[in-house]
């Protein structure tokens, strides 16, 4: 059985990644998603509540572990992030390497939103970063529900420049257009079908 080809996909907020992890789908790939992993494990029976629940009690609710009450201890005491991520992150790391092991396709796409933050890169075999103008993020991103401008500008702040992320990445997606980034979402499926042809 051939090992997988697998691709890190990875952007800041607001450039369109969600909308071309579901162009790879549509183009045959199976894709992990890091944020529905984390909603899995915070919700009814997920992983996360157990630990959580020993650990921050307050942050409890019917429905699993409640993402605003942590955001409410957060900004009270920023160091609870960290105990949060020591919990969290592993978890994630074990949800990734399940879906790996299944290899519900040849193809295998993997949504990490931290991916070079996390220093990642050197697992996949392809680091696809999806990128837009500053100027048109900022649009996308301001038109959500609820959003400020001092959130966006602190979700930014936690986040690598995307110019940085454009000198780490193998291949650049646009997001200008959806044309722009289906084309570049096929050629980068060429090019791993190739990698699979050859190996």
């Amino acid at each position: 059985m051939k090992k997988p080809v697998l691709i890190g996909l990875t952007g800041s907020i607001g450039m369109g990644k969600s909308t071309t992890a579901a162009m790879f789908a549509e183009e045959g790939a199976a894709v992990w998603d890091a944020d529905a992993a984390v909603h899995r494990l915070y919700g009814p029976g997920g992983a996360a509540v157990a630990p959580m629940q020993a650990q921050f009690p307050e942050a409890i609710c019917p429905d699993g572990v409640s993402r605003e009450a942590l955001k409410a201890l957060i900004s009270k005491d920023p160091s609870v992030l960290k105990a949060i991520e020591a919990i969290v992150h592993p978890l994630v790391a074990a949800d990734r390497a399940t879906f790996i092991a299944k290899r519900p396709a040849e193809i295998l796409v993997l949504d990490i939103p931290l991916l070079f933050e996390t220093g990642s890169e050197g697992q996949f075999d392809l680091v696809a970063v999806v990128s837009a103008p500053a100027d048109l993020q900022r649009q996308r991103v301001l038109a959500r529900p609820g959003m400020t401008e001092g959130q966006f500008e602190t979700i930014l702040a936690k986040q690598m420049p995307d110019a940085e992320k454009r000198q780490k990445a193998d291949v650049i997606i646009p997001t200008e257009t959806l044309d722009g980034a289906r084309a570049a979402v096929r050629a980068i499926m060429e090019e791993a079908k190739g990698r699979l042809a050859n190996a």
